[in-house]
């Protein structure tokens, strides 16, 4: 059993997005995992038999209670029955509280269509009589991986990640295989620094927004709670 599980197509989109937050939660004391749907084996650089070990040396750095591997066809995932039953199964097994998933638009179509997947089997992995293994168990909480985008939502929320973010970079860095030499991320457009420069740049303007050092981005589809407005964080001026 996990508090926290992020749920990510490929290795490594997990660290990028909201490394900081995994790192964080761990630090608090929270069990904390990573379900990666594919071994991201069909991309243009390193092979599945290196992210795999990259993401094991990473998945130390972040402190997880667990790592796994779905085994969904990498850029062919499919929100078709057999995917949902094993992502069900998988989700039953770690029995999260809360989930983050990847944001429901962009350009890859694992990206898209993991989001929509997950949510479903989220919703599904609850149904009593639905016919997967384990018993039923529904997350409490998701969330949606928003950083890396152009045309980004406006935040639900930003968690302040100052304190881990050399951390998480540490964790990005494992894979060498696939950001040594690259100058490109996410929805962003090449631009003429390293990978790893982006990642800082992108976590300064996020954590500039609630007045940190670096911080990571999440949005919600309900609207989220506010228990005392006298103590709200972040100055409005």
């Amino acid at each position: 059993m996990v508090d926290l599980l992020a749920i990510a197509p490929h290795p490594d989109d997990a660290e990028l997005l909201c490394g900081g937050t995994l790192i964080r939660a761990a630090d608090h004391g929270y069990r904390t995992a990573i379900l990666d749907l594919t071994a991201g084996g069909l991309g243009t650089r390193g092979t599945a038999e290196e992210r795999r070990a990259e993401s094991e040396r990473a998945a130390e750095i972040l402190g997880l209670t667990t790592r796994q591997l779905l085994g969904l066809p990498d850029a062919r995932i499919c929100n078709d029955e057999e995917s949902r039953v094993r992502l069900v199964e998988a989700l039953r097994e770690l029995r999260p509280r809360t989930v983050i998933l990847p944001f429901h638009e962009g350009r890859h179509p694992d990206h898209r269509i993991a989001s929509e997947l997950a949510y479903d089997a989220c919703y599904l992995a609850g149904l009593k009589n639905l016919p997967a293994a384990g018993e039923p168990h529904r997350p409490v909480k998701v969330l949606y991986m928003l950083a890396y985008r152009e045309h980004a939502l406006k935040p639900t929320f930003i968690v302040d990640t100052s304190d881990v973010f050399e951390r998480k970079l540490a964790a990005i860095r494992c894979y060498g295989s696939q950001f040594d030499g690259v100058k490109a991320l996410g929805e962003l457009y090449p631009a003429d620094v390293p990978l790893y420069d982006l990642v800082r740049i992108q976590d300064a303007h996020y954590g500039s927004l609630i007045r940190a050092a670096y911080g990571e981005p999440f949005y919600t589809r309900e609207t989220m709670l506010v228990d005392d407005v006298v103590n709200l964080p972040v100055s409005s001026f």
